[in-house]
């Protein structure tokens, strides 16, 4: 059982977790604790460091300088769902607070799949 308190990974290159709330009315972006990550590498870094949150909230669009080609929120979802699967770990809970309609839709339909198909298993 776990002794820590639930941790909620925001990530985010520009807003904090409130500024998802006026355009989500998720009540969740202004009533916890969030951790905020800006990029691709602390996404990476702070999962790795830290093992599984108990949600991530996804950005699509984050203005990843660190690297020549830009690594979106939908290639953090991409690591997320091999690092449940390496580490044989269930997906944490999601939202995508993306302003971007076709990435939020790439980033919750491919986690849904995940989920999915670690219930069939």
């Amino acid at each position: 059982m776990k002794n820590t308190p639930p941790s909620y990974l925001f990530l985010d290159d520009l807003r904090i977790p409130s500024e998802a709330y006026p355009y989500t009315f998720n009540p969740v972006f202004l009533e916890k604790d969030w951790i905020i990550v800006r990029s691709y590498t602390e996404f990476v870094e702070w999962i790795t460091q830290n093992g599984l949150p108990d949600c991530v909230s996804f950005d699509h669009d984050l203005s990843d300088v660190e690297s020549l080609q830009e690594k979106t929120g939908f290639d953090c979802a991409n690591w997320l769902i091999d690092y449940c699967l390496d580490n044989q770990l269930q997906c944490p809970a999601f939202y995508c607070h993306s302003m971007n309609p076709v990435g939020k839709t790439k980033i919750l339909g491919l986690l849904e799949q995940f989920k999915l198909f670690q219930k069939s298993q």
